[in-house]
């Protein structure tokens, strides 16, 4: 029984949810071997053997999969899948925007069920998985042959990205599958950390009124705390911030050490998203706010006061 990760990478680095979802891998038991699909992919595949609990690393590296456009990347995990020297019996992809577009391809095509979004390993068929916005786990136990697995990073701690030494293993890249071409990429920087990965997360919510009092009183408070900056649906969907900044069933899940919840109520769509963090602290003045639930810090206060009080005090 061994267990294949598809890692996250940008063809130089391993992405910080590859990691979790080894620990969750090697949950399983058995041997844990990552495949890193790319092109001129030599660094991350390096990176990949360094890291702890890995037992191989599977190297495939072609002009077709640079993009990691999933038709090839599903098509290069069925390859290894079909080779009759391997013995995979889980296939398990980070539950990212990658992950999730690659892996019911692989399922599809194996002709299984997938599994989504685990948060624990109870045994190597049998997992646990939020539902109902993240208020009811509920326990799958599968039988079939292959488990094609997405992993809930947040559900799982990080494997050491250091003191691995795994054997890296070259193999030839899927062709091309004909579906799918890349055209162009468009992307955003940011000099802050990434919201996913943040240790410190500040988010806003509707009550800030304008995109410009977002700003205002947000960015001083993720300055000063060297934060990633979050916001909930009802902020974004009113403009106030950008689409990939939104936290919740519907956005980013989270789980940083200390996340600032300022002017969010606390909808069941945003807790889902953020309830696993470490501290919860929730600056709102409606002193009935669900946020106040779940947090372990809460404050009474209009955020316009309270929050450049903070800002000055930091």
């Amino acid at each position: 029984m061994t267990s294949l990760v598809i890692a996250e990478h940008d063809n130089a680095s391993i992405k910080p949810a590859t990691l979790n979802t080894v620990t969750a891998a090697a949950a399983m038991g058995a041997d844990v071997h990552v495949l890193v699909a790319g092109h001129n992919a030599g660094a991350a595949a390096a990176a990949a053997a360094q890291i702890a609990g890995v037992s191989k690393v599977i190297h495939a590296d072609g002009a077709t999969l640079e993009a990691g456009l999933a038709e090839n990347v599903a098509a290069q995990v069925l390859a290894l899948i079909s080779n009759s020297a391997s013995n995979y019996t889980h296939i398990m992809f980070p539950a990212t925007a990658n992950g999730k577009n690659v892996a019911p391809r692989v399922a599809a095509k194996l002709d299984v069920g997938q599994i989504s979004d685990i948060t624990k390993v109870d045994s190597p068929d049998t997992f646990e998985r939020p539902i109902y916005a993240g208020n009811a786990i509920a326990t799958v136990q599968s039988s079939d042959a292959f488990k094609v697995i997405t992993v809930r990073t947040t559900g799982f701690d990080a494997a050491s990205a250091a003191g691995g030494s795994a054997a890296v293993e070259r193999v030839a890249a899927a062709t091309d599958s004909g579906k799918s071409s890349f055209v162009g990429r468009e992307v955003t920087k940011n000099d802050r950390p990434e919201l996913t990965a943040a240790k410190i997360i500040v988010s806003g919510g509707r009550a800030l009124g304008s995109s410009e009092k977002f700003d205002e009183v947000m960015i001083p408070l993720a300055d000063k705390l060297g934060a990633a900056i979050g916001a909930s649906r009802a902020a974004v969907d009113a403009g106030y911030a950008a689409n990939d900044l939104q936290v919740g069933q519907t956005g980013k899940i989270v789980a940083p050490q200390l996340y600032v919840a300022c002017g969010i109520s606390g909808a069941i769509q945003h807790l889902a998203g953020m309830k696993d963090s470490k501290v919860i602290v929730a600056i709102n003045k409606d002193p009935e706010a669900p946020i106040f639930s779940v947090a372990d810090f809460g404050l009474e206060a209009d955020l316009f006061v309270a929050v450049p009080e903070l800002v000055a005090a930091l």
